[in-house]
């Protein structure tokens, strides 16, 4: 039974890891329009984003690591997760599209 115990448990860790990964991953799709590192921002012109309830529009996000500005310029194609942090729509993951 201790071997059975020891598989369910790496299985169940494999799932937790698995979902955490997913949920980190760029879930949106834009283009950028404007970067603004000094100010930790970026304007997306982009799709619906699900989890934020919000239509495609254009619309300057923060960004919650100014690195994740790096590799990006106007005119890229991106994939992005956007969350509202006090009261701010927020980028928290951003990555040119391939």
């Amino acid at each position: 039974m201790h071997a059975y115990a020891q598989t369910l448990v790496a299985a169940i860790a494999a799932v937790l890891v698995a979902s955490s990964a997913l949920a980190q991953a760029p879930q949106s799709a834009g283009e950028v329009m404007k970067v603004d590192r000094p100010g930790a921002r970026v304007t997306l012109k982009h799709d619906g984003i699900r989890s934020l309830d919000m239509p495609a529009m254009t619309m300057i996000f923060r960004v919650r690591d100014p690195k994740l500005l790096d590799g990006v310029a106007v005119g890229d194609r991106v994939r992005f997760s956007a969350e509202k942090i006090d009261g701010n729509y927020t980028v928290t993951a951003l990555v040119r599209a391939s």
